[in-house]
């Protein structure tokens, strides 16, 4: 839950956001039937209590030579601190690895990796990842098909 109280405008302010990051404050004050000064007083609120947390344009993976998209589990030999912290840092290093998750289940970390093709997959999972500090066993998942990429989040009423 948000340390905020949302009310419909703040709401409808969040989805249009999502949908395109680059509106104006013009913008966005007329779809909310607001002048400028409050539209952007309300973002500015959104922004400083965490619920935006930044701006960025979403790019096209398979336009920039990323053709193979995985999802890679992972199980560590022991759930020292110590091992845990040396496998995030290993992970933040490889901007290839584009997402990384702590999980419960059988294993404990998911990580989205990308790579130009299998062979260059392959290459990354053997002489890098599979060095990770603690791995103790790796499962591999390609996509085949993207029905639903990652989109906005949804941004309900209260």
């Amino acid at each position: 839950m948000p340390g905020i109280a949302l009310d419909i405008i703040d709401r409808k302010l969040l989805r249009l956001l999502e949908q395109d990051a680059r509106a104006t404050i013009a913008q966005l004050a007329e779809a909310v039937n607001l002048s400028t000064s409050p539209c952007w007083r309300r973002v500015k609120r959104l922004e400083e209590a965490g619920l935006i947390e930044g701006y960025q344009a979403r790019l096209n993976r398979r336009a920039l030579g990323w053709g193979v998209l995985a999802f890679v589990t992972v199980t560590i030999g022991d759930h020292e601190h110590d091992t845990a912290t040396a496998f995030e840092h290993a992970v933040a290093a490889h901007p290839e690895i584009v997402a990384c998750w702590s999980v419960a289940g059988s294993s404990d970390f998911v990580m989205q990796v990308v790579a130009a093709d299998l062979d260059t997959y392959a290459d990354f999972a053997m002489t890098t990842i599979r060095r990770f500090p603690g791995i103790k066993a790796m499962q591999t998942t390609f996509t085949l098909k993207e029905i639903k990429a990652p989109g906005p989040w949804p941004v309900t009423p209260g």
